[in-house]
C-alpha cells in the first residue's frame, strides 16, 4: 500500500488557545507526506477527553482515514487524555506498536517509560498515540514508518496476512 489517508490530531491546551506552535503536528505532517501519505484532516484541539474521543470517532467513522496520528497528552499530568479517549473509541489494541516506541525511546532517555502511549484499532483505521516533543515524535514515528506500509494495507484487505508473506530476504 503506498497510498494511504492520514489524519493529525495535535492535543494541547496552549496550542488551542494559540499561545504555542504546533510543531509535532506539523512534523508528523511532513514525515506522512514524505512516504505516500495524504492528510484529511489537521487540527490542534484542548487536551479534553470528550474533543478528542469525539475528532478520533470522526476522522475513522466519516472521513475514513486509514492512519490517525495524535501528539500530545500521553503523560502523567492530570491533563492528559489522550490515552483515555483512543481506549474509548477502539475496537482493538496493538501494543506491540507503543511497546516498540517505548523501547526505541528508552534508549535515549529514561523518562520515556512515562509514556502512556496506546495504538489500536478502530474499523479500519490505525489510531497512534504519538509523545508532544517534536524529537520524541520524530524517533517514536521513525519507529513505526517501516510496518506502516504492511498494516494499512491488511487493514484495507490489499495486503497478504503476515501468515501468507513469503520470506523474500535470504
Amino acid at each position: 500500500m503506498n497510498k494511504f489517508s492520514a489524519a493529525v490530531l495535535t492535543a494541547s491546551d496552549k496550542g488551542a488557545r494559540g499561545e504555542r506552535v504546533d510543531e509535532s503536528g506539523k512534523l508528523i505532517k511532513e514525515m506522512i507526506e514524505a512516504i505516500g501519505g495524504s492528510i484529511m484532516a489537521y487540527e490542534m484541539v484542548p487536551d479534553e477527553f470528550t474533543i478528542l474521543r469525539d475528532r478520533l470517532i470522526e476522522y475513522c467513522d466519516n472521513l475514513r482515514v486509514n492512519l490517525v496520528l495524535t501528539t500530545g497528552g500521553t503523560g502523567l499530568s492530570a491533563r492528559d487524555n489522550t490515552p483515555e479517549a483512543t481506549l474509548a473509541v477502539i475496537e482493538k489494541q496493538v501494543p506491540g506498536i507503543a511497546e516498540a516506541m517505548r523501547s526505541y525511546g528508552l534508549q535515549k532517555t529514561h523518562h520515556a517509560m512515562l509514556s502512556r502511549a496506546v495504538c489500536g484499532v478502530r474499523r479500519q483505521t490505525l489510531i497512534i498515540n504519538l509523545p508532544g516533543s517534536p524529537r520524541a515524535v520524530r524517533e517514536n514515528l521513525e519507529v513505526v514508518l517501516p510496518a506502516l506500509p504492511h498494516a494499512l494495507g491488511v487493514l484495507c484487505g490489499v495486503s497478504a496476512e503476515c501468515a501468507d508473506l513469503r520470506k523474500t530476504d535470504a
